[in-house]
């Protein structure tokens, strides 16, 4: 399989990326992004490029491919409606019609999060806005997956971009282990979130929208680490 991989620097992205260089399945790794990944591997290539409304500069390079597993998001803290839509909802459509007329057969895996509100009614800002961008995703194509992560534990040695973010982790980090013993279905990981899309790339799925208990068990019939050699870092 031949994925895609948007935000694949943020905290959910990296450990996305490294779930795909590691699974046998995948043959080839593309990395859409305004920044370099600094990860140095066979099987990756990236694709810089920086307005995420406006794909038609590279088109081409986006022909050919599986899967796309759309990592990238920002925190609603702080943000108005109108600039969170742009990255919520704009970025993402755009990406999806791009890669749908390069790519027709393409599976979008988009991450949501727990609490989605697809009916608009919630006073959430973050959660009626993704709801609708899930709406629209899921009309665009029948090949999109809509992924609800509650907590996600990150890759080892990776920090969110958001302050707030990176230092909620701190705090959760050393909480995981007994989340996942008293909230099993509450909590999964970045890397089982990459391995959940890539199983339902390459196999299906039952529903279109996917819990997180449903990541976890889906992550859980890919057998772990395929590629146990290293996928470096590299430090400039």
């Amino acid at each position: 399989m031949r994925i895609i991989v948007f935000g694949a620097t943020g905290m959910v992205g990296q450990g996305v990326l490294d779930a795909c260089l590691r699974d046998d399945a995948v043959t080839e790794v593309l990395a859409v992004g305004r920044t370099p990944t600094g990860r140095t591997h066979p099987k990756l290539r990236e694709l810089h490029h920086e307005d995420f409304t406006d794909f038609t500069a590279v088109q081409d390079r986006l022909a050919g491919y599986d899967g796309c597993f759309y990592c990238l998001g920002t925190s609603a803290l702080g943000m108005t409606e109108a600039d969170y839509r742009v990255v919520s909802y704009a970025f993402p459509l755009a990406a999806a019609r791009a890669l749908l007329d390069a790519s027709p057969g393409i599976a979008f895996c988009y991450v949501s999060g727990a609490g989605t509100d697809p009916t608009g009614k919630t006073r959430l800002m973050w959660a009626r806005v993704k709801g609708e961008t899930e709406n629209a995703l899921l009309e665009l194509t029948p090949r999109a997956f809509m992924f609800r992560p509650g907590i996600i534990t990150p890759l080892p040695g990776t920090t969110a971009k958001t302050t707030a973010y990176d230092l909620l982790y701190r705090v959760l980090n050393p909480l995981a282990p007994l989340i996942r013993r008293i909230a099993p279905r509450r909590i999964t990981s970045s890397t089982d979130l990459g391995r959940a899309m890539i199983h339902t790339v390459q196999t299906g799925a039952s529903r279109r929208i996917l819990t997180n208990a449903d990541i976890n068990e889906t992550a859980a019939s890919r057998p772990h680490d395929s590629q146990a050699r290293a996928c470096p870092r590299h430090h400039p």
